[in-house]
C-alpha cells in the first residue's frame, strides 16, 4: 500500500484547476487521483495542471488517468499539464512518450507559461 498519499486541489481562475499530489499513485491510490482530476474537467474546466512535484512514484494506472484526462479536455479544446522535476517520474514521461503528449514543466507556473504544442501544430 502507498505510503505519504495525498491530493490537494485548487481552482486558479474560471478556467484553470490545479491537482497536487504528495506521496505515490498507485494501483491503490489511483482510483482517488483520478477522481480528483476528473472532477474538475466534469465542471467544464478547460486547463488543468496535475502537480507531481512531491510525487515519488507513479505507475501504469496513474499514467493511464493523465491519459484519459489529457483525451477528455483535448476533445474539447482544453489542455492538461504535468508540473514535475522529480527525475523518476520524468523518466517514466520520457520511456512511454507521454513528455510528447502532454505539456511537462518543472513548476506549475512554467507548465502554464509553456506554449501549447497542438496549438502551433495546427
Amino acid at each position: 500500500m502507498a505510503l505519504e498519499f495525498s491530493i490537494e486541489d485548487r481552482r486558479l481562475d474560471d478556467d484553470t484547476h490545479v491537482i497536487a499530489v504528495t506521496g505515490e499513485v498507485d494501483l491503490f491510490t489511483a482510483p482517488e487521483f483520478k477522481e480528483r482530476v476528473m472532477a474538475p474537467i466534469a465542471a467544464d474546466v478547460g486547463r488543468v495542471v496535475v502537480d507531481l512535484t512531491h510525487a515519488t512514484f507513479i505507475d501504469s494506472s496513474s499514467l493511464g488517468v493523465l491519459i484519459g484526462a489529457h483525451r477528455r479536455l483535448r476533445g474539447r479544446g482544453g489542455r492538461l499539464m504535468v508540473a514535475c522535476d522529480v527525475s523518476a517520474i520524468l523518466k517514466t514521461l520520457r520511456v512511454t512518450g507521454l513528455d510528447g503528449v502532454f505539456t511537462v514543466a518543472p513548476t506549475v507556473e512554467e507548465a502554464l507559461a509553456a506554449p501549447d504544442p497542438d496549438a502551433e501544430a495546427a
